[in-house]
């Protein structure tokens, strides 16, 4: 059966379902900025759309505060009836616990290994041959993000690359403009990181620190110049006291700041700014050096429940979530890619048109939260919070550390 006559299919049984009674589902995330709320209200229209409820369950911060209370309540007996994780390895304890929904039927019915793009967007959510999650968008964490006006105002040409970036600093600071905006949230200065080791160190670097965890690879001297570029961006983001992402991407919309490494997500907010992109502001992919996607991302889980009927309108959410008609609308609002390849993107702005056709290479690396523990993630957040918080912590200091991590990683 082809995908067309699976999605059909799919619908029909949708129809079919809703003419049971409302069910009222309780769904947790950590999308609170003005272009995440626009997004998610997509998801909470369409699945209400069946005659179901929708109740949101934003928890502001952040995964990282989010996280840890969702994680409590599922085992903690209170479980929410689905809820937001990041593609990888974050809810793999919980599954294996026996805590969460299995979909392989509804996933092996609807087609999903043939629609699901890439591929191993699906593979994040099986585990021992069996699927538990429904990946809903592809986002990529390392975006340079920039102000028009900002290097206008500073007499500088926008930047096309990291290091024309990195030589333009002196000049926005001399004209009262913050050089770099970054929050001050841990996994903002991780993100950063990462961004600065694939535009420095290159695909292959990352690849061998990441994936094969080559403990001399991470020590030799390519990563060493990606630690004294950190110190770069360390003196480009001093004076940055932000703390949300969103709030220091506002202030590369307001043209206080020349930019902001951050993910794709950020498209939202200067979409609901008004801005233009290639107009009032630029986004570069792989810090305008190397251009690929880091297949990171969001995915929904679903908590095994006692009630029947919440069972059948949590499978009814993961059947909404993946339609074509609901990736369109949320992933043109939310600023990510869809994870499906056969739906009409026509809409779409220049930024994520350049991730479209990034996609369509096929240059594609997995996300952090794929290749690393979250115990071995929250080791590298702490080090890099530390280093960008404290200059007597030198590059040398911060790399050798950093080996250490790596070479322990689970």
């Amino acid at each position: 059966m082809n995908t067309f006559k699976l999605f059909l299919a799919g619908a029909s049984a949708l129809a079919l379902s809703t003419s049971v009674n409302a069910t009222e589902l309780e769904v947790t995330h950590w999308w609170t900025s003005g272009g995440e709320a626009a997004a998610v209200a997509e998801f909470a229209k369409a699945f209400d759309a069946t005659g179901n409820k929708w109740v949101d369950g934003a928890i502001a911060g952040g995964g990282g505060t989010a996280r840890p209370v969702m994680i409590s309540r599922i085992t903690g007996g209170d479980p929410m009836a689905a809820t937001q994780f990041n593609h990888g390895r974050q809810a793999e304890e919980l599954i294996e616990a026996g805590l969460m929904l299995d979909l392989t039927e509804l996933a092996e019915k609807e087609g999903w290994k043939d629609i699901v793009n890439p591929s191993n967007l699906l593979d994040s959510c099986t585990l021992d041959g069996r699927i538990y999650c429904v990946p809903v968008n592809i986002h990529s964490p390392q975006w340079l993000w920039l102000s028009h006006a900002a290097f206008e105002k500073a007499g500088v040409d926008v930047p096309t690359n990291w290091e024309e970036y990195v030589a333009a600093a002196p000049k926005l600071r001399e004209a009262g403009i913050q050089p770099l905006a970054l929050g001050q949230q841990p996994w903002q200065s991780n993100l950063l990181f990462g961004a600065v080791q694939i535009g420095v160190g290159g695909l292959d670097l990352w690849k061998q620190v990441n994936i094969s965890k080559d403990v001399e690879a991470a020590s030799g001297p390519e990563m060493a110049k990606v630690f004294e570029a950190m110190a770069d961006a360390r003196d480009m983001a001093d004076g940055s006291n932000v703390q949300d992402w969103n709030q220091a991407t506002n202030m590369v919309i307001t043209g206080t700041a020349g930019g902001q490494i951050m993910g794709d997500w950020a498209q939202g907010e200067f979409q609901v700014a008004e801005q233009v992109a290639g107009e009032d502001y630029t986004c570069l992919p792989g810090l305008g050096v190397h251009e690929y996607l880091s297949t990171g991302g969001d995915a929904f889980y679903f908590p095994k429940l006692d009630d029947p009927e919440k069972t059948a309108a949590q499978l009814e959410l993961a059947s909404v979530m993946i339609s074509k008609e609901t990736q369109v609308a949320f992933n043109l609002k939310k600023g990510s890619l869809p994870i499906r390849g056969d739906i009409d993107l026509s809409a779409a702005n220049d930024c994520m048109k350049k991730g479209l056709e990034i996609l369509a290479t096929g240059n594609l690396l997995p996300s952090g939260d794929m290749v690393f523990s979250a115990d071995t993630q929250t080791q590298f957040n702490d080090l890099m919070v530390e280093f960008l918080n404290d200059k007597s912590i030198t590059p040398e200091e911060a790399h050798k550390r950093y080996v250490a991590i790596v070479e322990a990683a689970d």
